[in-house]
């Protein structure tokens, strides 16, 4: 029999009057990849952070390594053995590669860094990954978001730890880094490192993982062995129901004016050449390669990156200039953009639900230049009901709420905006299966209203799901957008890849 590493029994955790954990039972053996599956506000985030010491459980007991373990910080974690990867990068950006890759585990010489030693270190364990760009001395405010990821792993293979837990740590990775990754966590688990896994892509937990926990309402409902399940019996576990159906029934869209039409756009060096139209009531989905330009171009048709020839027209108006189309003029004429950088971009983390949905029009909820308050609270709370917004009310922190909720607020703010034209990067990244299809139908009732819905997206299901036409962004270049039926995901695959 296979021996114990973790054993966790009758977990509870409450915040004020919310229940995050009750009764959470998990058994993660030496040597094997465990997944965390649930919905976001599941408790998953919660258990880890339990598990890593960062938070005090109300109630249960913890075994590791065969005695009880009680962690007074992360520190005293750390140093029992377990490294915690979390969902949001806890890096920092002005330090080296190598500084953040050895934070707290850094080799020295008689007190004195040993920077030489420092880079040497990182070196090894980053070329497990062999990512071009990221370089020991290399500042890590330079990296990309996908690099950071790299190095947020990195930094947890560096302390040699008997239990790592990853909380989405593929969310911004491409599939190369991401077979990487699987690979490092393969050769972790041959020598008897234990992984508790957390992913909402089930395709990928199993990819990776032996076994399984379901957590649903902050109690652990369903376990054992991936192989002894299907993926419908994981999914009405998570969400206590049957999913018949992710993505919402639509009428094909009616033929209609473009409400964008993009010629000729280039914003060097990612975006070469790039022309589309966005029709009235229509989803355009974008595909390609992480890297192949998508959220660079969508950036600048958003006048959030600055573009270096090409035209805009909104509306059926004269076509300007894009170099010369501010963000503030295309959000008064409707356009509206949702980051795929949820926390860094798509939200004001120390703002209430309230202010960060009303944000992009104060306007709808104010009187002679006052906040009127009590308006901002009845179109929230309208906001919320719409969405399904798990949150405890408007002036609830939006940091308190989880990652498929915030999204979800993200794009509350876009429909507060009344935006016409509506941008969407990624939309679902790090979201669970129900908060997908809330947010799909939210997308769908923007275009039945008449809005037009640009999806860049790197999950083909989502693309192939929900849009009417696709085009594909391969170095740079975007090609002719043709109706979902003319491609299947071969096409899409040869077409991003620049083989088409």
């Amino acid at each position: 029999m296979v021996e114990s590493l973790l054993e966790l029994s009758a977990i509870g955790k409450r915040f004020g009057a919310t229940r995050a954990l009750e009764g959470v039972a998990l058994e993660v053996r030496r040597g094997e990849v465990h997944a965390l599956i649930g919905e976001n506000g599941a408790g998953k985030s919660t258990l880890v952070n339990v598990i890593s010491g960062s938070i005090a459980p109300d109630s249960g007991t913890m075994r590791f390594a065969g005695v009880d373990y009680r962690p007074a910080s992360p520190q005293d974690a750390r140093r029992r053995g377990i490294a915690h990867i979390h969902q949001e990068l806890s890096l920092c950006p002005h330090l080296s590669v190598a500084e953040n890759v050895l934070l707290g585990v850094a080799p020295g010489r008689g007190g004195w860094l040993d920077r030489p030693a420092w880079n040497r270190r990182a070196a090894e364990i980053l070329a497990a990954f062999a990512h071009p760009g990221i370089e020991p001395e290399r500042r890590l405010g330079q990296l990309p978001i996908a690099a950071r990821q790299v190095v947020e792993i990195s930094r947890a293979l560096a302390q040699n730890a008997s239990l790592i837990l990853m909380d989405e740590p593929t969310s911004s990775l491409p599939r190369g880094d991401v077979e990487r990754l699987f690979a490092s966590i393969r050769r972790l688990r041959d020598s008897g490192t234990s992984v508790i896994y957390i992913s909402h892509f089930l395709e990928e937990v199993r990819e990776i993982a032996d076994r399984f926990t379901v957590l649903r309402d902050g109690a652990s409902v369903k376990d054992g062995a991936l192989a002894d399940v299907t993926d419908a019996e994981i999914i009405s576990a998570m969400v206590g129901r049957s999913v018949a159906s992710l993505f919402p029934r639509r009428a094909a869209a009616a033929a209609a004016e473009p409400l964008l039409e993009v010629r000729n756009l280039a914003a060097p060096p990612a975006v070469v050449d790039a022309s589309f139209e966005l029709r009235s009531g229509e989803v355009l989905g974008i595909a390609g390669l992480v890297g192949s330009g998508r959220t660079d171009m969508v950036r600048a048709v958003s006048g959030l990156a600055p573009a270096r020839k090409g035209e805009l027209s909104i509306a059926g108006a004269p076509a300007v200039p894009a170099r010369d189309a501010g963000i503030r003029a295309l959000m008064a004429r409707g356009i509206g953009y949702l980051s795929e950088d949820r926390a860094g971009e798509g939200l004001a983390s120390k703002l209430s639900v309230a202010d960060n949905i009303t944000l992009s029009n104060p306007g709808a909820c104010s009187h002679g230049g006052w906040l009127d308050l009590e308006a901002q609270s009845r179109q929230t709370r309208s906001s919320i009901e719409l969405l399904k917004i798990k949150a405890r009310g408007p002036r609830a922190p939006v940091a308190t709420l989880s990652g498929g909720n915030q999204q979800k607020v993200a794009i509350a703010r876009l429909l507060h905006q009344g935006a016409r034209i509506v941008l969407l990067d990624e939309p679902t990244r790090g979201v669970d299966v129900a908060s997908k299809a809330q947010i799909y139908g939210a997308i769908a009732e923007m275009a039945a209203s008449g809005r037009g819905v640009l999806l860049v997206s790197s999950y083909l299901p989502e693309l192939f799901g929900m849009c009417d036409r696709l085009a594909v962004m391969s170095r740079g270049r975007l090609s002719p957008a043709r109706p979902i039926s003319d491609w299947s995901p071969e096409s899409v695959l040869e077409a991003a890849v620049g083989s088409a």
